[in-house]
């Protein structure tokens, strides 16, 4: 019956960021975000391109900065457009394939981008640390290796936790109390034992965030030693401005990040995960680009060498 139950299930209701009535609500939630989401796609393109094609930018920490633009366009726009249209729409609701479809992509460019920050951070390490042998160590091979374990770390992490999922049995309610289909509101939709999910999930995410943070802490540790040992001001900010986006990044990734998968379930709310999944899903991504491009003085140099730009950034 489990099993009949299951394959009963052609589609999901996602029941919304807030249970709204009001149509004033959901026009002005659907701006926000709408605008939000239309900044993402533009300061993440506007990064990628501005990478490919300047060459004062063909540097490793920039072909980092490339995949990581990458993967906050390409998870924000499997959750954005659905979430908009769910405004509008009077039936929000989500196919069986799509909603599987969107926890794959979702969780794959998250692990992703977890692993590739703390790449960063050991590319920053070698920068300030080991700077005569920093075209050495971060060599092309070095770093497409490292993109390519990003990326497979993320691919077998999406898979596991969407095949385990989607193994489940969906027998009672199908109406998911979150506006994307994630992990923990969908576990607690299944009439199925859950007990298993919870401790894969729990596992990945504790595993995923210890290694990366013990990485990205023990980089910043020496980066701070050796930046103290600098003794003229100037190269101690010059440092201190190369890590300063870096940082920033990861402590807004991390913080959403810890706030929504390594707490007890007891003390799970659904209201709470929302916002929180909003801040990694839309603002994130959004904040990525802008952190990166306006604390970064080669980026800025690379934006005045395009022609169409030139005329903005003259004074």
């Amino acid at each position: 019956m489990a099993k009949e139950n299951h394959t009963k299930v052609t589609e999901f209701v996602l029941r919304g960021l807030v249970d709204m009535d009001s149509a004033v609500m959901k026009s002005l939630c659907f701006i926000v975000i709408l605008f939000m989401y239309l900044v993402t796609l533009v300061g993440n393109l506007g990064m990628i391109v501005l990478i490919r094609i300047d060459p004062q930018l063909r540097k490793p920490m920039y072909f980092f900065l490339s995949h990581l633009s990458f993967l906050d366009l390409e998870y924000s726009s499997a959750i954005a457009p659905k979430m908009l249209e769910n405004f509008l729409a009077q039936k929000t609701t989500i196919s069986y394939i799509d909603c599987a479809s969107q926890m794959y992509f979702f969780v794959f460019c998250a692990s992703t981008e977890c692993i590739l920050l703390a790449a960063m951070a050991y590319d920053r390490y070698v920068a300030i640390c080991n700077p005569l042998m920093y075209m050495v160590s971060m060599s092309p091979k070095m770093c497409a290796l490292l993109v390519a374990g990003s990326y497979f770390v993320g691919f077998v992490n999406a898979m596991t936790q969407t095949i385990s999922t989607f193994s489940l049995s969906f027998c009672g309610s199908n109406v998911i109390n979150h506006f994307f289909c994630d992990v923990p509101p969908l576990l607690a939709l299944s009439c199925s034992d859950t007990t298993l999910n919870e401790m894969v999930l729990s596992v990945f995410a504790t595993v995923l965030s210890i290694f990366t943070s013990v990485e990205i802490v023990v980089s910043y540790t020496f980066i701070l030693s050796a930046i103290l040992q600098i003794r003229s001001p100037e190269g101690k900010q010059k440092a201190f401005s190369t890590c300063a986006s870096h940082l920033m990044a990861v402590t807004i990734f991390y913080g959403t990040t810890v706030f929504m998968y390594l707490r007890p379930s007891s003390t799970y709310s659904m209201d709470q995960d929302k916002w929180a999944s909003v801040c990694y899903t839309v603002v994130i991504p959004m904040l990525n680009p802008l952190i990166y491009s306006l604390r970064n003085k080669e980026v800025k140099n690379a934006l005045r060498r395009i022609p169409v730009l030139k005329i903005a950034f003259l004074k």
